[in-house]
């Protein structure tokens, strides 16, 4: 547990980037957690969901303040993602680890290769109806994998949200809103079944991952543009992805 101590640290930074760019940053914080010596299902994926709770709801506080969140699209995809993450839990709980990693690995490269892509769907104008059917749909599926992988899902919430007819800045900055609800009803879900807590590392974490995330969402709700982030951390995700699968899925 002693290379534990230093992730406050590391957190600090990648909360402050992950905040800008409407993520909770749990596709990071969760393999770092499980090379660092922490257990990928009892311990990483949720203490990797509290950080993204705390990113979320942190960074959600300064948007809502700033109004940048349409709660009209937010609110229908957001009870989706809450009501979902129990049924991918109990899935997590009843699967070896293997597969876990496979599925996290798999999602986390996806998410890089959409980020790297430049892809942003063409601006949308869906109809109230068809923004609520959107939410709910995309929030079920997603909500699902935030349980069975410890993932909030904000690479792909984002571009939804674009469909659903957001501009950017509004698309991060409600994506922070729905990212939450998954979050904290995945970690609810976890803590419940198979949790192992570390009190002292997880306090430390936690404040780490606040204060991160408040200075990253304040810089963006102000003035800052994520491409230049969103490029680097694309390949940062890549990477990760095919780390987990050739040391802990092949060997």
């Amino acid at each position: 547990m002693g290379s534990l101590i230093f992730t406050p640290v590391i957190f600090l930074f990648i909360s402050f980037i992950f905040s800008m760019l409407g993520m909770g940053g749990s596709q990071i914080y969760i393999p770092v957690l499980f090379w660092l010596g922490m257990d990928f299902k009892t311990e990483a994926i949720p203490l990797g969901m509290l950080l993204n709770v705390v990113n979320s709801a942190s960074a959600a506080v300064t948007y809502g303040r700033a109004k940048i969140i349409d709660y009209e699209v937010a609110i229908p995809f957001g009870i989706a993602m809450i009501l979902f993450p129990p049924f991918g839990t109990w899935l997590n709980v009843n699967l070896p680890t293997k597969p876990i990693i496979l599925i996290f690995a798999l999602f986390t490269a996806s998410a890089g290769i959409l980020i790297l892509s430049g892809w942003k769907p063409q601006k949308g104008k869906l109809s109230k109806k068809g923004r609520i059917l959107l939410g709910i749909l995309s929030g079920s599926i997603l909500g699902f994998l935030a349980g069975l992988i410890g993932r909030g899902g904000g690479s792909f919430v984002v571009p939804l949200l674009y469909i659903a007819g957001l501009e950017a800045k509004n698309a991060a900055a409600t994506s922070a809103f729905i990212v939450t609800g998954s979050g904290l009803s995945s970690f609810i879900s976890h803590i419940v079944t198979a949790a192992h807590p570390y009190w002292l590392i997880w306090g430390l974490c936690v404040l780490a991952v606040l204060i991160g995330s408040q200075s990253g969402s304040r810089l963006m709700a102000k003035k800052m543009k994520s491409r230049s982030i969103k490029i680097v951390f694309g390949f940062v995700l890549l990477m990760i992805a095919t780390i987990l699968i050739i040391k802990d899925v092949l060997y």
